[in-house]
């Protein structure tokens, strides 16, 4: 085996990598959230709060979220979310956001700019689960694109250098 070959099957491990542990990453804060018995009122105020800096600061947050596959398999992708709008009507709680992809299985580690930005609408809701007891859990899934779900957004993880890819 040539070295070029190690060093792409190499890469390729690493990814695999970078995928179990985002996988591990996003089921414990899911199950935290859960236990913790967060409201999509917390959320949506915390949404409020990311979209003020966004707004002053140019803060960008990052985010995990799920991603199913045309083979019906669901793994967890990364990005940067920048915050433009909480809007609440009714029962009804709409996130404008820009989202730029930072790691997916296919494309592995992106730098911002590799992958063009897109604009993503999320909702908050509260998900009643009947399996644990009538419990809620709250979700923050995209609109535009039901493959893309359960966001997990991490108000200690910020940047505001992300600005020019926002476009």
């Amino acid at each position: 085996m040539s070295s070029s070959q190690y060093i792409a099957e190499y890469r390729q491990w690493l990814i695999f990598q970078r995928q179990e542990q985002l996988s591990r990453e996003h089921q414990g804060i899911s199950q935290r959230l859960e236990d913790a018995r967060a409201s999509s009122k917390q959320v949506v105020q915390a949404y409020r709060s990311m979209a003020e800096k966004a707004s002053n600061e140019g803060a960008c947050y990052r985010t995990l979220f799920l991603r199913e596959r045309d083979n019906e398999q669901v793994l967890p992708c990364e990005g940067w979310l920048f915050i433009r709008r909480v809007l609440s009507e009714d029962n009804s709680t709409r996130v404008r956001a820009t989202l730029i992809e930072t790691f997916t299985l296919e494309d592995g580690i992106l730098a911002p700019g590799d992958k063009p930005a897109q604009k993503v609408t999320l909702e908050i809701f509260d998900k009643l689960d009947i399996n644990k007891g009538m419990r809620t859990s709250v979700r923050v899934d995209s609109l535009e694109s039901p493959k893309d779900y359960h966001f997990i957004t991490l108000l200690d993880a910020v940047r505001g250098d992300l600005r020019p890819y926002l476009k």
